[in-house]
């Protein structure tokens, strides 16, 4: 593992600190690495109406993308949990991801133990709907 990858990691679960969880408690940090180099994080931030609770990965995304100039890409993604197998994205956010990932983003789940998966996107969301689906 490099150690970009190793900084992403600990980044992600550094961030569930911060997390606004009063409803689920669960408590989840993600990370970002966009191909000019920069790194964003986040965690989720929950509210009592659920409509406006966001999720890490796009916590980290929105500030991502309010950032820097397009376009960048997103090369790496971990998103860190305390559950016993690492949670992946929900769907709302994969959908998020397909339109800034490429399909050989790296996504890395883990947990507080360092277990860990790290997969492509195209093989966490293989049939993503994606901008150039508009286009046609």
């Amino acid at each position: 593992m490099n150690t970009l990858k190793t900084d992403l990691i600990t980044l992600a679960l550094e961030s569930r600190q911060f997390s606004h969880s009063p409803y689920s408690t669960k408590k989840i940090g993600a990370a970002i690495q966009l191909s000019n180099g920069a790194v964003y994080t986040g965690c989720n931030i929950e509210n009592a109406s659920y409509g406006g609770t966001v999720c890490a990965e796009r916590v980290a995304i929105w500030k991502a993308y309010s950032e820097n100039l397009k376009p960048v890409t997103i090369t790496a993604v971990v998103v860190a949990s305390d559950e016993k197998s690492p949670w992946p994205p929900c769907g709302f956010c994969r959908q998020v991801l397909a339109e800034f990932c490429t399909p050989e983003t790296t996504v890395t789940l883990v947990n507080t133990e360092q277990k860990k998966t790290t997969l492509k996107f195209s093989e966490l969301f293989p049939f993503a709907f994606e901008p150039e689906h508009l286009l046609k």
